[in-house]
C-alpha cells in the first residue's frame, strides 16, 4: 500500500529509492557508532573527542531525518529499524569495553571514510534519475567529509 505517488517513473524510483534506504541505514548505524564511542572514549584526549562526537551524532541524526522525509515523500517507506540496520549497514561494528581515544579516533576515522565512500556512489548513481536526492546526498557527504577531515587532523601526529 503506498499512500504518496512518487513523480519520478518507476525505473528511476528504485534507483533513488534504493540510495535512500542506502544512505539511511549508513547514517543510523554511523549516529549509533559516534554514541557507542561517546560514551566509553578514555584518555588525554577525552574531552575534546567526546565533543566532537556529539557533533557527528547531531549531523548524522539531522541528515538521517532528512533522508527518510525525501523517501516519503517520493512514497518510499524508509526503514530504520534496528534488525534493517544491523542487517544492511556497511559500517563495521564497534568493539565493546571502553574505546582508547586514539582507536576512537581511527573508528571513526574508517566509519566516515566507507560511509563517505558509498554515499559518492549514491551520489552518481541518483545524477540522472533524480537531482533532488542527489542534491541531499551531496550535502550529506560534505557534512561527512568535514567530519572526517577533523578526526583525521585530531590524529595529527598519531598514525590513523
Amino acid at each position: 500500500m503506498s499512500v504518496v505517488r512518487s513523480p519520478l517513473p518507476e525505473e528511476h524510483l528504485k534507483v533513488v529509492a534504493d540510495a535512500l534506504q542506502g544512505a539511511l541505514v549508513d547514517l543510523v548505524d554511523l549516529h549509533l557508532v559516534g554514541k557507542q564511542i561517546h560514551w566509553t572514549v578514555v584518555g588525554p584526549r577525552f574531552r575534546t573527542i567526546h565533543l566532537q562526537l556529539d557533533e557527528v551524532v547531531a549531523t548524522t541524526r539531522d541528515h538521517a531525518d532528512t533522508v527518510a522525509e525525501r523517501a516519503s515523500a517520493l512514497g518510499v517507506a524508509p526503514d530504520g529499524r534496528a534488525q534493517t540496520v544491523a542487517a544492511t549497514s556497511g559500517v563495521d561494528t564497534v568493539k565493546d569495553g571502553w574505546t582508547d581515544d586514539t582507536q576512537a579516533i581511527r573508528t571513526l576515522v574508517d566509519a566516515l571514510g566507507a560511509v563517505i565512500a558509498r554515499m559518492r556512489e549514491r551520489i552518481r548513481a541518483t545524477d540522472e534519475p533524480d537531482p533532488v536526492t542527489q542534491d541531499i546526498l551531496i550535502e550529506v557527504t560534505r557534512d561527512l567529509e568535514k567530519h572526517h577531515w577533523m578526526f583525521q587532523a585530531e590524529n595529527g601526529g598519531h598514525r590513523a
